[in-house]
């Protein structure tokens, strides 16, 4: 079934007008009524200022205004134009090359925001409810947009380089949405703190469209906070970060709070290390743990691994449609385990790069993650490493998820971060950079890791940091990390 971003919302607002669709603890909270009715009244605010079909409009929105944000994303996709979320957050450079380069006409942002957005192409910025006081949804006559028709663009991290404009259509956001089976239904309220302008992010504003439960996020992540909020809604699902996981584990929330509500912990953006499993697992007595693997590109293709000691390493298997395969560069595909490229593709309507549609990420379906791995006889994939990450020392190549995984098993580790630094003979070698519980001496590291990792897998150089640099997206940034240690 292909569907639009409005119908979806007006099948809801029709279907349950009064129902809870979005909460912002403590601060604010949208009925589906309300969310169709100032979307619709916000969509003729952006026609009165000239917004045609296909302009694109920068959504400039933080982790408070969630509530403001939906009606903003929603309005913008009525009226016929493509939302670009940004969180609000981005340092305004980031800001005005991203509106720059999709040529934004204009920009919706959040009340109080201050920051200088201007961009010669973006003639103008308006809060949501300026636009919503302009004109009554009464009094245009909206154009609806077509399932075909390019709905956002949203940026990447860019973790490996330049942030890149991923366009997504109507049908790609709605893939497997409006089948009268609502996902999650074992949960009143869903509990997450993606940052707006983020592919996990978008995920939570749709299933606020689609899923049984409420979506309820809050203002801050802090581990207190967030378990306070878990314990008060009684949420059956929760949704984070690996890093969001370390913070919950080594705050000892579950000592404070009630947990037990939480049937399903999903963790995605990052790989989540075993040793991190296997403490929410005890933090969440009664949750399944669940991995998932996709990308802003390959979006909703994705892997889930439902956590499973026997393979701790695995993201598991692609579902719903979608296809995994390991590659040649050239997408020649790999036997079972076999080392290569990382393929998905998406059983929906594919994603592209915006202005650049003949980037060879994206080829006859598949889309090229930037990730190495492999599959195992059961098809269950691994993630070697980012291609960029691995570690070239001598004749070896150093994969620094597999160290990562095992520097996590030391019990004073809170999170660690592995990456190569040059040398003049090696070409480069290991470092490791992280955070502890309390002191611990590099040689003490190295002498646990010396019977878990071969010799050229240790790490060179060892820094302890009070937190690891993560971007908005939760990653760790590994090139504020190089620079660091005096790489470029």
């Amino acid at each position: 079934m292909n569907l639009t971003v409005p119908q979806l919302l007006r099948d809801r607002a029709l279907a349950d007008p009064d129902g809870i669709a979005l909460i912002v603890h403590d601060s604010a909270r949208l009925t589906y009524h309300q969310w169709h009715e100032r979307s619709l009244a916000l969509a003729n605010g952006l026609l009165a200022r000239g917004v045609t079909s296909g302009d694109r409009v920068g959504l400039v929105f933080g982790a408070a205004d969630w509530t403001d944000y939906a009606v903003a994303f929603c309005g913008v996709l009525a009226a016929g134009a493509v939302a670009v979320p940004l969180s609000d957050r981005l340092a305004p450079d980031d800001l005005r090359l991203m509106l720059a380069g999709c040529r934004a006409t204009g920009i919706v942002h959040a009340t109080g925001h201050t920051a200088d957005l201007a961009v010669p192409e973006a003639g103008w910025s308006a809060t949501v409810d300026r636009l919503s006081a302009e004109t009554s949804y009464e009094k245009a006559d909206l154009a609806a947009p077509e399932p075909g028709d390019l709905a956002q663009i949203l940026y990447t991290s860019g973790t490996t380089g330049r942030p890149k404009g991923v366009s997504a259509t109507h049908a790609n956001l709605t893939y497997g949405c409006g089948s009268g089976r609502r996902p999650f239904a074992h949960s009143r309220h869903l509990v997450h703190a993606f940052p707006i302008g983020t592919n996990a992010g978008q995920t939570m504003l749709i299933n606020a469209l689609d899923a049984r439960p409420a979506v309820v996020t809050l203002p801050r992540f802090t581990p207190g906070r967030f378990a306070s909020l878990i314990e008060s809604y009684r949420a059956g699902t929760v949704f984070l970060v690996p890093a969001m996981a370390i913070e919950l584990i080594n705050a000892r929330v579950a000592e404070r709070h009630d947990l037990s509500s939480v049937l399903l912990l999903g963790s995605a953006a990052a790989p989540l290390p075993s040793a991190v499993a296997q403490a929410l697992t005890t933090a969440f007595p009664s949750a399944t743990i669940a991995n998932y693997y996709t990308s802003t590109e390959a979006a909703p293709a994705q892997t889930i691994m439902m956590f499973d000691p026997e393979r701790p390493g695995s993201v598991g298997r692609a579902i719903a449609g979608g296809r995994v395969r390991i590659a040649t560069a050239t997408g020649e595909p790999l036997a079972r385990g076999e080392t290569g490229e990382v393929w998905m593709r998406s059983p929906a309507v594919p994603r592209a790069y915006y202005g650049d549609p003949g980037s060879e990420t994206f080829r006859d379906g598949w889309v090229r993650m930037g990730d190495l791995g492999y599959l195992d006889a059961d098809g269950y994939l691994y993630l070697v490493d980012r291609e960029g990450d691995v570690v070239k020392s001598g004749a070896f190549k150093v994969s620094t998820i597999h160290v990562e995984e095992v520097v996590h098993r030391h019990p004073a580790v809170i999170e660690a971060a592995a990456f190569g630094v040059p040398h003049p003979v090696l070409g480069s070698v290991v470092t490791v950079a992280l955070a502890t519980s309390e002191p611990l001496a590099p040689e003490e590291l190295r002498i646990f890791l010396k019977d878990r990792l071969a010799p050229h897998e240790l790490p060179a150089h060892v820094v302890t940091v009070g937190a690891l640099p993560r971007n908005a997206g939760g990653k760790v940034d590994k090139k504020a990390l190089r620079r660091t240690m005096g790489s470029v």
